[in-house]
């Protein structure tokens, strides 16, 4: 192990989409996000970082209203890389390397079914979490328009984050 401790702190999460705009409109339109910023990433260094000679990669940074943003302006960046570019490989969430962002929310049912009346496609309704750190609460899954796994979560009553009983959700 070495003795250096790494910075805290989580600078963004990353998702690369086949489509910006359409991405852009379903994060911004339908979930709520702010777009902060847009820019076409082709610098030499660029390359070098994502390991693609030539990459052009069309960026855009978003980020949740009234969130803290002390370490950086943006919570979630979406990449469409212009080149290379590359092919969806199988979404689910039970493959290695998968990931899914979770969302919480004050009134799980009510943002369900607003999602569900702009077209957004949910794995289940929403379920009650019955064991675990948010148990009293409730989840489900949906997916972007890349078929990104996203999660809406509703915490307990009153519950703080990560309070409760240990163990998994």
């Amino acid at each position: 192990m070495s003795d250096v401790a790494p910075d805290p702190g989580i600078l963004h999460f990353s998702f690369t989409v086949s489509d910006l705009d359409r991405s852009l409109r379903f994060y911004v339109e339908d979930l709520g996000f702010e777009l902060v910023h847009r820019q076409l990433q082709e610098a030499p260094y660029t390359s070098r970082v994502v390991g693609y000679p030539q990459a052009r990669l069309d960026v855009a940074l978003l980020a949740l209203p009234g969130e803290l943003r002390a370490r950086s302006d943006h919570h979630l960046e979406l990449i469409e890389y212009r080149n290379p570019r590359g092919e969806r490989g199988d979404a689910d969430t039970y493959h290695p390397g998968a990931a899914h962002l979770a969302l919480v929310v004050d009134d799980i049912h009510a943002r369900h079914r607003e999602l569900v009346a702009r077209g957004v496609r949910f794995v289940s309704e929403p379920v009650a979490i019955e064991a675990g750190v948010n148990r009293g609460g409730f989840a489900c899954y949906f997916r972007d328009p890349d078929e990104i796994a996203l999660e809406l979560l509703q915490r307990p009553n009153g519950a703080a984050p990560g309070a409760g009983e240990e163990g998994p959700r």
